[in-house]
């Protein structure tokens, strides 16, 4: 399983950025898939995460800016990032394994495999 991010790059404050995850190299319907971040300095934080049984997590301090969805067949996984705030600059993940809830997938189970190499998100104020 391969999981390729792309998407990342600098923005102001209040603007947005989406970020695209492509996971390929196996069937995804009993995959969930996340989102984490780590700035620098700082430990790594879920971000967002959608469930193999669809549901859907957010960390606190991007509910209402950020969107979490899957596209073509469930296999790319997309970020939308809008009002963006100069504290969501960091190196952003994808991450993928099976049969977790969003909630699970935040926590950072050992059953959550598959990881991509990170996309860095710079926001200026």
């Amino acid at each position: 399983v391969q999981v390729v991010e792309s998407g990342g790059g600098s923005a102001q404050a209040g603007g947005s950025l989406r970020l695209s995850c492509t996971v390929s190299g196996d069937t995804h319907s009993t995959f969930s898939m996340a989102w984490f971040r780590r700035a620098p300095g700082k430990e790594r934080e879920g971000v967002a995460a959608l469930g193999y049984d669809g549901t859907i997590a957010y960390t606190d301090s991007v509910k209402g800016r950020f969107t979490i969805s899957q596209d073509n067949g469930k296999n790319t996984l997309s970020l939308q990032m809008n009002s963006l705030k100069p504290d969501d600059t960091a190196m952003y993940y994808c991450a993928a394994g099976r049969y977790l809830t969003a909630i699970q997938t935040l926590s950072v189970p050992p059953q959550l495999r598959y990881w991509g190499q990170g996309t860095q998100v710079t926001v200026s104020s």
